[in-house]
């Protein structure tokens, strides 16, 4: 039996929002219990609010389940929420409260809180990728300002000498070529080995490759408008072909002399709900099968594909990987493993590495582990106008590379203005896909300033992917190629690529040859201004306050908050003049460099900020470089626009005869315009050229998983499972979260291979059924290491029975007009809800009750029918059932079917059901209680 037949026999019985427990991530600083996976179940209308000792009153669609341990909140959705890459959260204000499952209709969801406190009621929200989700009103007052007069109409940039995205002159070719499935930790299912190939057919000698792996989409699609999420495509359904959605991109590459090859990774999406790293790893693990593959084929031509054969031999040793979404998830973490090879338990490849990969392109990527390669070279798309993955969180790709390693890749940041986040995929884009697709950025909604269709900003389809193409063939020719060239269309130096067209396109970058100037942190001394926390539900902290109409992809959220070790420094001015100067802890050395560059933000829509630059040395003499002008990008309250852009000022010979440049102490910001704001991100000496990098050998740590049994009695105390591989020795920060507060400890941990990081938990038996309970810790390299499995701890497994289940008739015959009603009893109370659905059945003999003979608003609310045309009851709701459930600490509970009276003579109706009743693995229990019930007429 395949996963998906299995959760279809799941979905026939379960219908409700409630009977949702699974989790496969945790509220910050909090245990956390659920089954092991999420059951696919229909939601019905939008919970009404419920009171509670902890967040009474909740809002319409909110409420609580359970008691104590077993405390759960849940949300309902009126409508299903789309398939994305993005993570649903549960928030208190600024404060993460948890990542709920969602059932398989994407309706209801559903976070087990372990003790931890809600807070105020009119806190609660829902966001994804800081889109508000759980507000119909939300996104209108979100949409803010009009866009100040000539914010939109920014000068264009000069043109690029070289244009990347002028084709080459090799003729190209391309195929299709299918292996045999493979089988990847964690996944029962096997994943496809199927890619869309694209080449060059006449271009000499061995040929760079480029690799390509799309996000996570819908996996299968039917007749119509059908889309499902599984693995694998059963009942009439075929995978949707995502990785056709490059072509574009490919065939410009292939005529400019590189092999393409565009993997399938539907058997991971339809899956990654079992992954705790969202699929991560296996997207890795799914990348480097198709290289070993490669690698084989290229000391074998004869062994490939007649597909592979038809192209140019590729050349292994010049990889460039382009992850879209989840995807560049993946292939960051496949770079990391092709340098670090990743615990053998935890990988699906195990084979020799034998190719470089020499660059990445990351397009609209998640980030869920903040974790980003340090010496592998990287351009990150970040769409302006991106409704999935709309916090923009790929700029940690750049932001989190600093002071991690040596320094000498490169990492760019390209903001894109006015693309979506589908788009750059055609298979996802209206009009072009074979399956149903859509635009991410609400494409019904005409009242967003800067993103609705027909905008002076919002790209199409077609200029969007234009301009995509041109940007990824930008870092195969620096990355892989060593064209310096094209670098001023990546590093922040203000060169625009005629061949992406209208599209308006801003670059900034770190590594290469900048040297560190100032990366403001705790140590910082700042006065005229203030030191401020990315990330911090605090206002007097934040960088951006809770009340920010908009956000910035710097300030992008993590599992904690707050997170220590993110910092940028604050300006606001209400006059010209008054400067505010930012120290670090030790002076810094600007020797060598042509020019400061600095990453400042300004607010969205604003024009003509001017600050002039100064510094001082460590002996207190001081000389201004230049001034500087800042403007901000086109934003709305909907999108992530507060964003730093890269202003530079020269270092002019004369500067070594007034200030000693390798003792500088202090960097001046002095506004020249009358008030505004403004946030430094950091200050580095920049040197033009792109050097070449060789990988650093760091450690490598990866934060596994220890299933426990709890036990009948006592304490046992385990250790989470934290591993440590690689060379050298550096420091990573290591978060363990808190039961029952919210709230993390953290510390600094000196690692080397192997290197024992104690984080001791400590489980407690009871005999009392339950859930499984999960405790969690988090790593994120600091310096001189890296993170692959960045989430683990130890799960506490349930070792105690249900108690028994009894289901007896209370009222089972009644006349037309009355309630049946029956009896969901357990032997003993438990500390968690105990759930299962009454599924109705065809009955052995008699008519049986239809559509026409329960009370129509009770049928609507159960199952969205409608009661004519009359069917029967087993019939309309052959899917699906009632949902019971028991709260925790109670015992029963009461399962009713509604009927009315009509003036139809007729003889006895009956109806028939089973209870299924799930364990805490959500299996169903078998041979579950079945009663009938009969309906006399009542004239």
């Amino acid at each position: 039996m395949t996963r998906r037949d299995t959760l279809r026999g799941v979905a026939r019985v379960a219908t409700a929002a409630l009977a949702v427990l699974a989790l496969t991530a945790v509220a910050p600083g909090a245990a956390h219990a659920g089954p092991a996976t999420d059951p696919p179940v229909s939601a019905p209308p939008p919970v009404p609010a419920a009171a509670g000792s902890d967040g009474e009153g909740l809002p319409e669609g909110w409420r609580t389940a359970g008691e104590g341990n077993g405390k759960e909140l849940v949300w309902a959705s009126p409508d299903p929420v789309p398939v994305g890459n993005a993570r649903v959260e549960f928030y208190s204000g600024n404060r993460l409260l948890g990542r709920p499952v969602a059932a398989q209709d994407r309706r209801s969801f559903r976070l087990p809180l372990n003790g931890a406190r809600i807070g105020p009621a009119e806190e609660l929200k829902v966001l994804a990728a800081g889109r508000r989700l759980d507000e119909d009103g939300a996104d209108a007052q979100a949409r803010g300002p009009r866009p100040a007069p000539g914010a939109q109409a920014a000068p264009r940039p000069p043109t690029n000498a070289v244009d990347p995205g002028v084709p080459g002159r090799y003729r190209t070719v391309k195929g299709t070529y299918t292996l045999d499935s493979v089988r990847l930790p964690g996944f029962p299912e096997p994943v496809e080995m199927r890619a869309d190939v694209v080449g060059p057919a006449d271009a000499p000698g061995k040929r760079p490759l480029a690799l390509f792996l799309h996000g996570r989409h819908y996996t299968c699609y039917g007749t119509g408008d059908a889309q499902e999420m599984g693995w694998p495509c059963t009942g009439g359904t075929k995978p949707v072909p995502s990785q056709s959605g490059y072509q574009r991109a490919q065939k410009l590459l292939a005529s400019q002399g590189y092999v393409t090859v565009s993997i399938a990774a539907n058997g991971i999406n339809g899956q990654d709900d079992l992954a705790e790293d969202g699929g991560a790893q296996a997207r890795s693990s799914l990348v480097r099968q198709h290289l070993a593959r490669w690698a084989e084929w290229a000391q074998k031509p004869s062994t490939a594909p007649a597909a592979v054969r038809a192209l140019a031999p590729a050349d292994l040793s010049r990889v460039l990987l382009v992850g879209h979404s989840r995807g560049g998830e993946g292939v960051n973490r496949a770079a990391l493993d092709s340098l670090t090879p990743p615990p053998a338990d935890q990988d699906g490849y195990r084979g020799p590495v034998r190719w470089k990969i020499r660059g990445n392109v990351l397009i609209g990527p998640t980030v869920f582990g903040q974790n980003p390669v340090p010496d592998v070279p990287s351009a990150t798309i970040l769409p302006g106008c991106d409704g999935d993955v709309s916090d923009l969180q790929g700029e940690i790709y750049v932001d989190g590379t600093r002071g991690v390693s040596r320094g000498a890749a490169l990492h760019s940041a390209v903001y894109m203005v006015g693309a979506n986040h589908n788009f750059f995929n055609s298979e996802w884009t209206p009009g072009q896909s074979k399956a149903p697709s859509e635009d991410d950025f609400s494409s019904d909604d005409t009242t967003d300033r800067v993103c609705s269709k027909g905008t002076a900003t919002r790209l199409s389809a077609t200029q969007q992917q234009a301009a995509g193409a041109t940007y990824i063939a930008a870092a195969a020719r620096l990355f892989v190629g060593g064209d310096d060239r094209v670098r001023p269309l990546l590093d922040g130096s203000n060169r625009r690529a005629a061949s992406a067209g209208p599209a308006r396109v801003l670059t900034h970058a770190v590594g290469a040859h900048r040297t560190q100037a100032l990366l403001p942190s705790a140590s910082t001394k700042v006065t005229g201004g203030r030191l401020c926390a990315q990330v911090d539900p605090r206002d007097s902290r934040a960088c951006l306050p809770s009340g920010t109409n908009g956000a910035s992809p710097h300030f992008a959220g993590w599992e904690v908050s707050p997170e220590p070790g993110r910092d940028a420094v604050a300006l606001r001015w209400t006059r010209a003049g008054e400067p505010a100067r930012i120290s670090p802890a030790r002076p810094f050395s600007l020797s060598g460099a042509k020019d400061v560059a600095l990453r400042v933000i300004v607010p969205p829509n604003s024009t003509g900020t001017r600050l002039d630059v100064s510094l001082v040395d460590a002996a207190g003499k001081r000389a201004r470089l230049g001034g500087v002008r800042v403007d901000g990008l086109p934003g709305t309250g909907r999108t992530a626009s507060y964003w730093g852009r890269e202003v530079r000022v020269p270092l002019s010979p004369s500067l070594r005869d007034k200030l000693d440049l390798t003792r500088v102490k202090t960097l001046e910001l002095t506004p020249r315009t009358r008030s505004g704001k403004a946030w430094l991100m950091d200050a580095w000496g920049r040197r033009p050229g792109t050097p070449a990098v060789q990988p650093v050998a760091l450690p490598r740590v990866d934060i596994g998983r220890l299933t426990v049994e709890e036990g009948d009695s006592g304490v046992r105390t385990y250790n989470v499972p934290v591993r440590v591989s690689g060379r050298g020795s550096g420091t990573v920060r290591l978060f363990v979260p808190d039961p029952g507060t919210g709230a993390s400890t953290h510390r600094t941990v000196k690692v080397s291979p192997g290197t024992r990081v104690d984080v001791p938990v400590q489980v407690r038996g009871d005999t009392r059924y339950g859930y499984d309970v999960r405790y969690d810790a988090l790593a994120k390299a600091v310096r001189g290491a890296v993170v692959g499995s960045h989430h683990g701890g130890v799960t506490a497994k349930n070792d105690d029975p249900m108690p028994k289940v009894t289901l007896v008739p209370v009222k089972d015959r009644v006349t037309e007009g009355k309630t049946l009603r029956w009896r969901m009893t357990l032997a003993e109370s438990v500390d968690v809800d105990v759930m299962g659905v009454f599924d109705f059945r065809p009955v052995d003999g008699g008519k049986e009750l239809s559509t026409l003979d329960v009370d129509p608003r009770w049928l609507r609310a159960q199952f969205g029918a409608k009661p004519r045309p009359e069917r029967k009851l087993s019939t309309v709701a052959k899917d699906m059932g009632l949902f019971v459930t028991v709260p925790a600490g109670k015992r029963t509970v009461e399962v009713s079917v509604p009927t009315i009276k009509d003036a139809v003579r007729e003889p006895d109706e009956f109806v028939k059901g089973r209870l299924s009743v799930y364990d805490d693995r959500w299996n169903p229990q078998p041979d579950g209680p079945t009663v009938k019930g009969t309906v006399r007429d009542a004239s």
